[in-house]
C-alpha cells in the first residue's frame, strides 16, 4: 500500500497499481497548470470516512510506493480518471475497468 502525500497533509493511503494512475493524472493536470479536487474513501481499517483536497500547482505532492516495481499502465484507466478530474466533482478513484483487449502497457502515459 503506498500513499499519497500533499503539502504537509496525513497520507492518503492508496494501492500501489491505483497509485501509479492517480500520478500520471495528477502529474498531466499539473503540468497544464489546472488546479482540481481529488476526492477518497478512507480505507476499511481507518473507518468509514472521506476526505477531499484542492490540488494546485506550487504545492508539494508525494506519491510514495511501497513496491520496488512500476505498475503497468491501463489507458482505458487513465482516459477515465483524466474525465473525472474534468468534472466539478473532481477527480476520485474508481475501479479500474479491464483494459481494451485485455492488455496493459508498461511506463507512463
Amino acid at each position: 500500500m503506498g500513499a499519497l502525500i500533499y503539502g504537509t497533509n496525513a497520507p492518503i493511503p492508496v494501492d500501489d497499481r491505483a497509485l501509479m494512475h492517480l500520478q500520471l493524472v495528477v502529474y498531466s493536470k499539473l503540468r497544464a497548470q489546472e488546479s482540481f479536487a481529488f476526492n477518497w474513501k478512507d480505507e476499511p481499517g481507518v473507518g468509514d470516512g472521506h476526505g477531499s483536497i484542492w490540488i494546485s500547482p506550487g504545492v508539494p505532492i508525494v506519491f510514495k510506493y511501497a513496491g520496488s516495481r512500476d505498475p503497468s499502465v491501463n489507458r482505458e484507466w487513465l482516459r477515465v480518471l483524466r474525465e473525472a478530474a474534468n468534472q466539478p466533482s473532481g477527480l476520485r478513484l474508481i475501479p479500474e475497468p479491464p483494459a481494451p483487449g485485455g492488455r496493459t502497457e508498461q511506463g507512463g502515459a
